[in-house]
């Protein structure tokens, strides 16, 4: 083996190691900003919805239409706010009304078509608005927002 060849083995294995330090890194990152713990001195809860989304077979279609009306009077922020708040109210029928309210289900409690989109911009909205979620850190806060946001 030549001396150009050792080189370049060197480099190779130096620049895995670095990509591999990269996503550990970025793995610890993002397990310590979605990990419950200390946040500004306060306990964070672990928090667990069930969703039920049972459905009949009847037709809700003027209820849908008034649903999507609603759903585009507020703007991505303010789904973003109100998903974010709701959730964190741990009341599963208060968090199903805000989802319909935004346009996330359907009236009969199945998932609208961009409700994935949504949870996955979600993602980097919650990452960028970090001091919102502080804000609302408690079940008690979280209701006082969506009480005082959702357009009835």
């Amino acid at each position: 083996m030549n001396r150009n060849q050792k080189i370049a083995i060197g480099c190779g294995a130096v620049g895995c190691l670095g990509l591999i330090v990269v996503v550990i890194a970025a793995g610890i990152l993002f397990y310590l900003r979605s990990q419950t713990g200390r946040i500004s001195g306060r306990e964070r809860s672990t928090r667990n919805f069930n969703f039920n989304t049972n459905s009949s077979s009847n037709d809700n279609s003027e209820t849908t239409n008034s649903a999507d009306e609603s759903a585009s009077s507020y703007s991505d922020d303010e789904k973003h706010r109100l998903f974010q708040a709701a959730g964190m109210t741990q009341d599963s029928e208060l968090i199903q009304k805000v989802f319909k309210k935004i346009g996330l289900f359907k009236a009969d409690g199945t998932p609208a078509p961009g409700y994935e989109g949504f949870v996955k911009d979600h993602i980097s909205w919650a990452t960028n608005n970090a001091g919102f979620i502080t804000s609302i850190s408690s079940p008690e806060k979280a209701r006082a927002y969506v009480d005082a946001h959702l357009q009835d």
